[in-house]
């Protein structure tokens, strides 16, 4: 089974909208199509953001849904340390850099984000940087007929 990390931005998005490729991952990963991975750090980063009170307050996120998504991250993705040292590897934008150590602590082959600073590298060390589409677009065409 594919081994992929989804960005914070993808977490977020995906609860913020029931349209779209982020949500479609996320119901993909509870369909078993791909093993999520993570780290806290990545967790520690979805609450941040998604507990923005503009953030919440605009899409009327509850308390509760904010601890059930963390809830089911640690408990149903393979958690990672992350801890890996790649200081410089993204100069632009340094807190993009956790999504590179969980992947490579993880051996993972995909990251999946919407951020152009990891979407600019397109890999990383042998691991493919793709946007929500296009690994939704990959994970179809390995489906079972």
């Amino acid at each position: 089974m594919i081994r992929a990390v989804l960005d914070a931005n993808v977490i977020v998005s995906s609860v913020i909208s029931k349209k779209g490729a982020p949500f479609q991952l996320i119901q993909a990963w509870t369909d078993f199509r791909f093993t999520l991975i993570t780290s806290k750090s990545i967790i520690e980063e979805v609450q941040r953001v998604i507990s923005e009170p503009r953030l919440k307050d605009k899409y009327r996120i509850a308390n509760e849904r904010i601890f059930r998504l963390v809830k089911t991250l640690r408990q149903n993705a393979v958690l990672v340390p992350g801890s890996a040292d790649l200081r410089g590897a993204i100069p632009d934008d340094p807190s993009d850099e956790m999504f590179l150590t969980t992947a490579i602590n993880a051996k993972a082959k995909i990251i999946v984000s919407g951020d152009k600073h990891l979407l600019n590298l397109k890999t990383f060390q042998g691991i493919a940087i793709m946007t929500p589409r296009q690994f939704l677009d990959q994970l179809e065409q390995e489906r079972p007929s």
